[in-house]
C-alpha cells in the first residue's frame, strides 16, 4: 500500500477527481489570518433576530409565536417562481432561464441552541420537516431537485446565528449533486452494484476512519477527503431521499447528526462551523435506482478555533489538497467525548 506518511494523491470515485495529500506540511508554521473565535454565548430570545418567534422580518411579516421548527419562504430567495416569456440563448454564451423556490427552516424557538445541544427528539422533528419539505416540493411540476443545507457560523457566511437550514428547490439538478449521480449511474452500469454501498462496506472492513455508527448510519472521514475534519455520512439501507427515511432510521440519523456535531464542538470547544447537506435523488420524474442517499459535512477549521483551512493558489487552479490525513483526523474525532463540552461542564 502506498506510505500515507509522504505526498500521495487519492481518488475520490464520487467525483472522478483526485485529491492530492501532503502529510509532512500539516508541521509548517503558521503566520496567515487567524479569524476571531465565535460568541461564548447567545440569548435564548434575542429580540433583534428576525427568526426568533414573534419578532418581525425584513418585509413586515412577524414570524408566529412558534414552539417547534417553523418554515416560511425565503424573503431574499436565490430563485423566483416561473415566469412568461423567458428566453434561452444558445451558442458559446449559452444562458437559459431557471425557477424554483428558496425556504427557511428554523430549528426550534431557540435562539441559542444548535443541533448539537437540541434534545434528540427536535432534531427528529427537524429532520421530519425537512422529509415533509422535500415531499411537497418534490411533488411540484417545475422542480427536478430539492437540496436541503445548513451553513453555521459566520466562518461560512451565515447571516443570522439563530439555529436555522435552508432549503432550495430547483428547475434542474445543480453541479454538485449532478457529478455524483453521473458517478452513481455510471458505477451502477458497469459494476451492477452501488457505489456507496460498496463504500460503506469497505470502510467498515478498514475501521479505521469511521467516527460513529449505529444501524442505520455511518459517519466517516472519506478517504478522498478534502476538508479537513470532512465527514460523510452513508445511510445502511440504499434508499434515495429524505421521503424514504423510516421512523428507525429518522431516530437513528438524528442520533448521528447530534454525534457528529457534538464532536465538532468539542475538538475545539467552540460552536463549530460547517456547511452541511443531503445529497438526494433528482425529482425528475425518472427512475434513479443508482441515487443513494448520503450527507456531506465541510468544516473549515484546520488546527485550533482560529485557524481555517484555505481553498487558493494550487487547489483552485490545479486541484484539492489537504495536509492533515483523514485517518489523522478521523483518530482526533473519534477520540472526543460524545457528551457536548457545555453539558460536561455543567
Amino acid at each position: 500500500m502506498t506510505d500515507f506518511d509522504r505526498p500521495h494523491r487519492r481518488f475520490n470515485p464520487l467525483r472522478n477527481e483526485w485529491v492530492l495529500v501532503s502529510p509532512h506540511r500539516a508541521r509548517r508554521p503558521w503566520l496567515g489570518q487567524v479569524e476571531k473565535t465565535p460568541a461564548l454565548a447567545l440569548p435564548e430570545y434575542d429580540p433583534e433576530c428576525y427568526l426568533c418567534p414573534g419578532n418581525q422580518r425584513a418585509g413586515g411579516v412577524r414570524n408566529p409565536e412558534y414552539e417547534t421548527t417553523f418554515v416560511f419562504d425565503n424573503d431574499f430567495p436565490a430563485l423566483l417562481p416561473p415566469a412568461e416569456g423567458q428566453a434561452a440563448s444558445s451558442g458559446l454564451l449559452t444562458a437559459e432561464p431557471v425557477s424554483g423556490i428558496s425556504r427557511v427552516v428554523c430549528f426550534s424557538p431557540r435562539h441559542d441552541l444548535t443541533l448539537p445541544e437540541l434534545p434528540l427528539p427536535a432534531v427528529e422533528t427537524v429532520i421530519r420537516t425537512w422529509a415533509d419539505q422535500t415531499r411537497e416540493l418534490a411533488e411540484r411540476e417545475n422542480i427536478a431537485y430539492v437540496q436541503v443545507f445548513e451553513n453555521k457560523g459566520e466562518m461560512m457566511g451565515c447571516s443570522n446565528p439563530h439555529p436555522h437550514s435552508q432549503i432550495w428547490a430547483t428547475s434542474f439538478v445543480p453541479n454538485e449533486p449532478q457529478i455524483e449521480q453521473d458517478a452513481l449511474l455510471e458505477y451502477h452500469a458497469r459494476r451492477g452494484g452501488c457505489l456507496l454501498c460498496d463504500v460503506l462496506d469497505t470502510e467498515k472492513a478498514i475501521g479505521e476512519r469511521i467516527v460513529v455508527s449505529n444501524d442505520d448510519f455511518t459517519a466517516l472521514v472519506p478517504f478522498w477527503a478534502v476538508w479537513p475534519f470532512e465527514i460523510l455520512v452513508i445511510s445502511r439501507r440504499h434508499f434515495g431521499a429524505l421521503t424514504d427515511l423510516d421512523r428507525a432510521e429518522i431516530s437513528n440519523l438524528a442520533g448521528i447528526l447530534k454525534q457528529v456535531t457534538t464532536r465538532y464542538d468539542n475538538l475545539f470547544e467552540i460552536s463549530f462551523p460547517y456547511s452541511m447537506g443531503f445529497h438526494q435523488a433528482p425529482c425528475d420524474g425518472r427512475p434513479h435506482p443508482e441515487a443513494h442517499f448520503h450527507l456531506h459535512f465541510y468544516p473549515p477549521l484546520l488546527r485550533s478555533a482560529t485557524v481555517r483551512k484555505f481553498m487558493v493558489g494550487f487547489e483552485m487552479l490545479a486541484m484539492p489538497q489537504r495536509d492533515l490525513t483523514p485517518e489523522t483526523a478521523a483518530q482526533r474525532l473519534l477520540e472526543l467525548s460524545p457528551v457536548h463540552y457545555r453539558q460536561a461542564y455543567k
